[in-house]
């Protein structure tokens, strides 16, 4: 953890908020409609880690809006932070699996979430919030980057700054990941998304901490993790490489499986006292517990821990 990161006193950490900035929406699934976007995803799963989360998103006053905000309610995950419009729909993404379960994105634009506001019921959490987690699928629209403007000079000096990576074409500007990547003290992105930004698109497997140490050295960012599939997963941490391998599942989807692992790493980053091998190594439990399962946040407490 930085400096910055843990100057809190630790006992007064226990109650402190997550914000979740970016997308809610409904994953229309082969197999159903699921509840996702992926901040929303973290929130849930931080909250099912005993870590009190708010998301800060937006939806439309509809049936799809209703419905989640019924679902917040039965995971036990305020609403606090989200607004409901009147003249947005509430966001849907049509996915697509492929034979590996696998999922293929067409995400509707000009919905709610593409319009958050900053309320008052935000910016309250905002100031004593413990972590600030945002993606880069939001800052497609202008809109959003001014909030999350707003909500980066909200939070304490001493919060985490997580930037989870989700390129999806078209939303895949790079130049606005590079520039918001700079304000991050954890960057999570994929192999994939990785290269991409490295500037080495179609590498081959095995290039992951290259491109990790490439990126801390643009960006500044400390703390580089890396999500390779079933291969695993590595973390550079100030400087110091840590990969954990992937354990077979019986995959049913992928859907959110990414954002189960950021949920489990920023859980272990909080808590304190874990090792880099520890921390990279339950988060690749969790997501993999997410992949052998439908949608983004199944039900269940999650893998058992490991001794």
């Amino acid at each position: 953890m930085t400096a910055a990161a843990s100057a809190r006193p630790r006992s007064d950490w226990t109650s402190a908020p997550v914000l979740c900035f970016g997308e809610i929406l409904w994953d229309l699934l082969p197999h159903g409609a699921f509840p996702g976007g992926a901040p929303f995803n973290v929130a849930s799963h931080l909250q099912r880690l005993g870590i009190p989360a708010v998301p800060v998103s937006a939806v439309g006053r509809d049936a799809w809006g209703e419905r989640m905000l019924a679902v917040m309610a039965e995971r036990g995950v305020t609403d606090a932070g989200v607004a409901r419009l009147d003249d947005a729909p509430t966001g849907t993404v049509t996915a697509e699996l492929t034979p590996r379960g696998d999922a293929r994105y067409t995400i509707v634009e000009s919905v709610a979430w593409d319009r958050i506001p900053v309320s008052d019921e935000v910016a309250a959490p905002a100031a004593a919030a413990r972590a600030l987690v945002f993606g880069s699928l939001a800052l497609r629209s202008s809109a959003n980057r001014q909030a999350l403007g707003q909500l980066l000079e909200a939070v304490p000096t001493y919060a985490w700054r997580v930037f989870d990576v989700n390129l999806r074409a078209p939303f895949d500007d790079l130049a606005v990941v590079r520039e918001y990547a700079r304000h991050a003290h954890l960057l999570k992105l994929n192999a994939e998304e990785a290269a991409r930004l490295a500037g080495e698109p179609g590498r081959d497997a095995g290039a992951e901490e290259a491109h990790a140490r490439h990126l801390a050295a643009e960006t500044g960012v400390g703390f580089v993790c890396v999500t390779s599939g079933a291969r695993g997963a590595g973390l550079l941490r100030n400087g110091r490489w840590i990969w954990e391998p992937g354990r077979t599942v019986a995959v049913v989807d992928t859907v959110g499986a990414g954002d189960a692992f950021l949920a489990q790493l920023l859980a272990g980053l909080l808590a304190g006292g874990r090792s880099e091998a520890r921390l990279v190594a339950e988060a690749c439990r969790r997501g993999e517990w997410v992949a052998s399962r439908a949608g983004a946040c199944p039900d269940g407490s999650g893998p058992e821990p490991e001794a």
